[in-house]
């Protein structure tokens, strides 16, 4: 979708309202019906043939055109004042042609861009070959194989021109009766000669360098790029503001167009059909063919039968020939091929081949053994790192006892506070301080201090035993009381574990996640680069069509800020070519990016940044308007 289709849709509703309005004014002013010629009929299914209605597609195909351009303009054996005496078939042979100069509008328009986009792309080949001159050196070493080549054919044709002038032809007998091996060897003698002067010749201007000689080429072909896409640009500019302009409401004018000279009460779409077609043959003309044809025909008075055949002559001699005489150009001054450009790595690799083919079959159970062990690392990883940790947060989320977190057992802590009770409280009963039992009650209590952490009937014997440590060691209870000292130490250690333990299955869902992410995240991460890497042109990533509209943003911005306007404030026709190009490219980029509920005012946009009568200021304020409008969806 380009605005190619838009101006295409735009001229076709144009055409089929004027022919409606025509139709109306004879059928009210008509005695009688008429009926329906066979031409007539002709005509009608040419003229859907040609609607933009018809199709999907908008632009059809050059040779089904031309077949249906040859309809118009062939007449069948009668005269053009009887196949135009009715009024039906007139206008129906100029709507039919003009829809056919639409399609070729748009063949010429869609053919320029395709020619000017990528001269892009040459010219920052050759600045930044020029930038460089590192580059120049190796500019010069791909392209000597070229230049010995072409030196090669000037002196063996030399050679043998002045072998067939006979400027060394003997005429005495003895020459006349010469061998095969003396021809070979005078020419060969020729090619000497013709090698010498070639050199003395040369010596005299070669005072540079060939790295200066093929700086010196760059920058020619550079300014040849140049001149060939200010040439495309400037015939784009024309295109857009004189073709198909027809006088009417604004709204229904294309944006950055212009009316003819024309006073708009004298000029009708008939006129204007026929001005389109001599501008589409004069933009089509060869860069020296500038004084011939001057005035195929004259718009105010050619007939359809006229601007058909001149239809003709663009579709079969002139965008041919231009198309031919562009892609020379751009093959002769355009960016290196890539047999030019890599054939240095492609011999280095074709004259190791056999080394890099000996050492993969000396090695290749080690190579097979390397993949062998790359894929099972890959199978484990994927097992280990993904789907196990997987299967553990989905038991997490279901609350699956077996897969809660846990750094003790379930009744550890319980099994030793109930050992630790027991011990004091058969300590107490054995060592009572006023030597009485103690009743059922008070040992209850004790129980109770126990699980508090009070043990003082220990400790106060521990005391008493430290008072004599070595005979209590030996014959009291100092041991007993170290080691109830010991199991309370114990419990406490797990008491403090436990505590642990209830925060880890507080946040046992979060650790469960960040089981899972570093697997997860390599496998994408390895994904996204495979995408990208093999995904081709056609897998472009999001990230990758926004850097382009960005960059088009600023080409389109620099454009803008760098041309010089007329006093109106209007650019050139130049600079309209260009602007057309980079908005043609980000409308195709953007339109992959942005969602479908902002297009059409993205649309809108972009037909407001078009619109050069309104001025380059007002140009620039669009594009500012672009920018931080969709900025959200291009960044």
């Amino acid at each position: 979708m380009s605005f190619i289709e838009d101006d295409l849709r735009r001229v076709d509703a144009a055409l089929d309202k004027f022919q409606l309005r025509e139709a109306e004014e004879r059928v009210s002013t008509a005695a009688h019906p008429a009926s329906e010629a066979p031409r007539t009929s002709q005509l009608k299914a040419v003229v859907r043939a040609l609607s933009t209605t018809s199709s999907s597609r908008p632009l059809i195909r050059r040779t089904r055109l031309r077949n249906l351009l040859g309809q118009l303009a062939r007449k069948d054996g009668e005269h053009v004042e009887v196949e135009t005496a009715s009024p039906d078939v007139a206008n129906l042979e100029w709507v039919a042609t003009g829809k056919a100069t639409a399609q070729v509008y748009g063949l010429l328009l869609s053919s320029l861009l395709d020619r000017t986009i990528p001269l892009s792309e040459s010219i920052w080949y050759w600045d930044d070959l020029l930038s460089s001159y590192a580059n120049i050196v190796l500019y010069t070493i791909q392209t000597s194989p070229a230049r010995f080549w072409a030196q090669a054919k000037e002196v063996y044709a030399d050679a043998r021109h002045k072998l067939g002038q006979g400027q060394v032809i003997s005429t005495s007998a003895r020459e006349a009766k010469r061998t095969v091996t003396d021809s070979w060897r005078e020419f060969y003698g020729l090619v000497r000669n013709s090698i010498q002067e070639r050199s003395l010749a040369q010596a005299q201007t070669k005072i540079l360098s060939p790295f200066s000689i093929s700086r010196l080429e760059a920058r020619g072909n550079l300014e040849q790029i140049k001149d060939l896409r200010k040439t495309s640009a400037t015939a784009i500019g024309r295109l857009v503001r004189e073709c198909l302009v027809f006088s009417g409401p604004p709204e229904d004018r294309k944006r950055g167009a212009f009316l003819q000279t024309i006073d708009a009460e004298e000029d009708d779409w008939q006129t204007t059909i026929a001005r389109t077609a001599y501008v589409l043959h004069f933009v089509t003309r060869a860069h020296d063919d500038s004084d011939g044809d001057d005035a195929p025909i004259d718009p105010q008075t050619a007939s359809s039968t006229e601007v058909a055949a001149l239809l003709i002559k663009v579709l079969d001699e002139r965008l041919p020939e231009a198309e031919e005489q562009a892609t020379s150009l751009r093959s002769r001054y355009g960016k290196p091929s890539r047999m030019v450009r890599y054939w240095i790595p492609a011999v280095a690799l074709l004259l190791s081949g056999s080394t890099l083919l000996r050492i993969f079959v000396n090695r290749r159970a080690e190579i097979t053994q390397w993949f062998r062990e790359l894929g099972q690392t890959t199978i484990d990883f994927w097992i280990n790192w993904v789907v196990e940790p997987v299967k553990k947060l989905v038991a997490t989320i279901r609350h699956d006892e077996s897969s809660e977190i846990a750094i003790q057992s379930r009744d550890s802590l319980r099994a030793d506070r109930d050992s630790l009770e027991r011990m004091v409280v058969d300590f107490a009963v054995q060592h009572p301080e006023d030597g009485k039992n103690f009743t059922e009650a008070q040992i209850s209590d004790i129980r109770a201090k126990v699980k508090e952490g009070d043990l003082t009937p220990v400790l106060k014997a521990y005391e008493r035993e430290m008072q004599s440590p070595i005979k209590n060691a030996i014959m009291g209870d100092l041991v007993r009381t170290l080691l109830i000292q010991i199991q309370k130490t114990k419990v406490d250690v797990e008491v403090a574990i436990g505590g642990i333990d209830s925060i880890l299955k507080s946040q046992e869902l979060l650790f469960g996640f960040v089981g899972v992410a570093p697997g997860v995240l390599i496998s994408y991460a390895l994904f996204q680069w495979f995408r990208g890497a093999f995904g081709g042109r056609r897998g472009l990533r999001q990230g990758q069509r926004k850097g382009e509209a960005i960059r088009l943003i600023r080409n389109i911005d620099r454009t803008l800020t760098s041309l010089d306007a007329d006093q109106d404030g209007i650019i050139s026709e130049e600079s309209h070519g260009l602007l057309l190009c980079e908005v043609h490219l980000l409308r195709q980029r953007a339109l992959q990016v942005l969602p479908k509920n902002v297009t059409r005012e993205f649309l809108e946009d972009l037909d407001d940044l078009l619109d050069v009568k309104q001025g380059v200021d007002r140009q620039i304020q669009v594009l500012r308007r672009v920018e931080w409008t969709y900025a959200k969806w291009l960044r």
